[in-house]
Order: C-alpha cells, then structure tokens, then sequence
C-alpha cells in the first residue's frame, strides 16, 4: 500500500480519539474527568548511568505531582547501557528548559501556574496500529485574546516499579511531539487549538503499556496546564 494513502487512512482513524467516550468504548483512552496534576516532574536519566536508573533516592512525585523519565543519549552512543531507550527527544526537551545533558541524574520541577483565565487541555490516543499511536491534544483557552503557548505531547510507557531495576514506577517517555500555537483564532473566530498525529511507537516498547501526557507552556516556560491520558478500561467504575 502506497505511503500517503496509508497514513491518511491512518489519521482518518486517529481522528476517533476525539469522538465521546461512550462511542469509543474499551478503546478509549483520554484525560476526560480526570483531575489535573498541579506540577510536573522531570528526571533526566543519562544513558551512560546505569546506576542512576537504579539509584535509590530517585526524586519520587508527591501527590498530583506528574513524573516524566527522559533517557539522555550520553557519550558512550550505541554502547551506553542504556541506549536502547535513548532519545534525541530527550535533549530537545533539555534546550528548550535551558539545561545541558547531565552525566547521571538530573530532576526539574515545574508548578502549574494557569492563565488568570483558566485553559482546557485535553489528550486523548487510539489502539496502535501499524507501528503508530494515533494521538490527539487539545487546548482551549477562556473567551477573549490568547496567549501564545508551546504544547508539548509525549508518547509515554508505563513501567512498573523494578523494570529494569527501577525502584519507582516510570512513565518514560518514548516520543514527543513539540507546537508552537501564536494563539490566533480559528476560520470560525474561536481561539483554539487542535492537532492530531500519528506517533511512532519505537521498537522494544509495550503497546499496552503506552500513553499520552500533554502540557502547555508560555513563552516564558511556565506551565499552564497539563493532561495525561487514562483508558476507559482503567476509569473508575467502568
């Protein structure tokens, strides 16, 4: 099957993920009805710290505290024990935080600090298919000018605690995607911004193990908000 057909065919069924809950049924999986987390957590893993994954007194969140685990490639490339996981996502995210690569650990926490007109965000992601999530984020600010913001959304595998010798669970980040959103108004005149991809899930990753976090930022780097997604088989009461 030619490429472009078959990824439109794909964004056609990617699209779904925004429809209500209860035409998704088991396949839903959105930030719908959850409470927002008031912080992000952010631990920076070198790839060459194999120790670091395992360390003890990994910073662990305190609650609605959202963690984030990014693997850093470090200077030991495709030899580093923990290269399999590596990625260059890692360091886009570092530059955009103004922070440089570290050596072993490196922890960052970032308040949620709304808009004095609160922000809706929402995230939301299909079954896997192809090699590919499909994944959607969304952001409403309230009536009247917007605010320029970058939303991030991140491909995110859940790992227990112990995976690997981990002593905390992780939500290790596997594929970000980064927009930039001027805050312009839509054909209709509403402030608002939709996107929708495919995300490649790479390899030696869990598709059942796999999730979404999207947070939007100011210019100046302060949180606005942030969503993560919970599938409807995990709600509670379903």
């Amino acid at each position: 099957m030619p490429l472009l057909p078959f990824l439109s065919s794909l964004l056609l069924l990617f699209c779904a993920t925004l429809a209500p809950l209860p035409a998704l049924a088991q396949a839903a999986c959105a930030s719908d009805g959850q409470r927002p987390p008031r912080a992000l957590l952010e631990r920076f893993v070198s790839a060459d710290c194999a120790d670091c994954w395992r360390a003890p007194g990994t910073p662990r969140p305190r609650a609605r505290i959202l963690a984030l685990d990014w693997i850093v490639p470090g200077a030991g490339g495709e030899d580093a024990p923990l290269a399999a996981a590596a990625s260059r996502d890692a360091l886009e995210r570092l530059q955009a935080l103004g922070r440089s690569a570290p050596r072993g650990t490196l922890a960052l926490e970032g308040p949620v600090r709304p808009p004095a007109r609160p922000a809706l965000l929402r995230v939301a992601h299909g079954l896997p298919l192809g090699g590919y999530l499909g994944a959607a984020i969304d952001y409403r600010p309230a009536p009247g000018p917007a605010e320029p913001v970058t939303l991030w959304l991140a491909l995110v595998e859940n790992l227990p605690a112990g995976s690997e010798g981990s002593p905390v669970a992780r939500r290790l980040v596997r594929n970000l995607l980064r927009l930039d959103w001027s805050g312009e108004a839509d054909a209709a005149g509403a402030a608002r911004f939709h996107e929708t991809r495919p995300l490649g899930i790479p390899e030696g990753a869990r598709a059942e193990r796999l999730g979404v976090v999207g947070w939007a930022e100011h210019t100046d780097g302060r949180i606005r908000a942030i969503a993560q997604s919970v599938c409807a088989a995990a709600r509670p009461g379903s």
